[in-house]
């Protein structure tokens, strides 16, 4: 990407666009399509799992749907044993890592070969990024898009095995109400916000600077 600011300007473009499709009842809410897919899959319960992940680890497409939040919820709510809790955590790694694979691969197509971005990979920024989705959604379509190797997903992913297996513990410890908190539509905006602001700065120095270097 040329400039910092087009990619947090593009999620707050699409999540607009979503809210505005779902306020005039031309989408339905995110949450009664996986409650539908949940009648339709109950009897695959992993599979099912491993798709509403999936659906929300892809770029734009996450902000549609709360996954983890409805899948943290099917999980507390099915009582797991240990074993079930394990496989469980697969399942989400499994469709985080290949959502991961897929922003990556449109995020490579964005972007000519000639913007290749040669700077070695920022372990802060992935770990910032991981604190969502969302986050992880777009910082892995920017790596792409950076043309960075695509070992990066794979380092991801096995970050995703203690993140997801906390997720769930911590969401059965201290109730829904903390993931439905992460799921909400003011949260979102108000992170992206933040996203866009920081990004605007860097563009804003990076100019100055090739100005001053004229």
């Amino acid at each position: 990407m040329k400039y910092n600011f087009t990619l947090p300007l593009s999620a707050i473009l699409a999540l607009s666009v979503l809210q505005l499709l779902i306020a005039f009842n031309i989408l339905p809410p995110g949450g009664e399509m996986l409650d539908t897919l949940n009648g339709l899959m109950e009897n695959y319960f992993f599979a099912l799992i491993f798709f509403i992940i999936l659906l929300e680890s892809i770029v734009y497409v996450g902000f549609y749907f709360p996954g983890q939040f409805f899948a943290v919820v099917l999980v507390v709510g099915a009582n797991p044993s240990i074993s079930d809790v394990f496989y469980m955590t697969i399942a989400m790694v499994l469709a985080a890592t290949f959502g991961s694979l897929i922003n990556f691969e449109l995020g490579k197509k964005s972007c000519a070969k000639s913007l290749i971005d040669t700077t070695p990979l920022n372990i802060k920024q992935l770990l910032l990024a991981m604190i969502h989705i969302n986050s992880l959604a777009f910082f892995m379509f920017n790596q792409g898009a950076q043309h960075k190797s695509k070992r990066i997903i794979i380092f991801a992913g096995l970050l995703n095995l203690p993140y997801y297996l906390l997720l769930i513990a911590g969401t059965a410890v201290l109730s829904e109400k903390v993931m439905a908190f992460a799921e909400n539509t003011s949260f979102l905006f108000s992170a992206i916000g933040i996203w866009l602001l920081v990004a605007l700065y860097l563009d804003i120095k990076n100019i100055r600077s090739s100005l001053h270097k004229t």
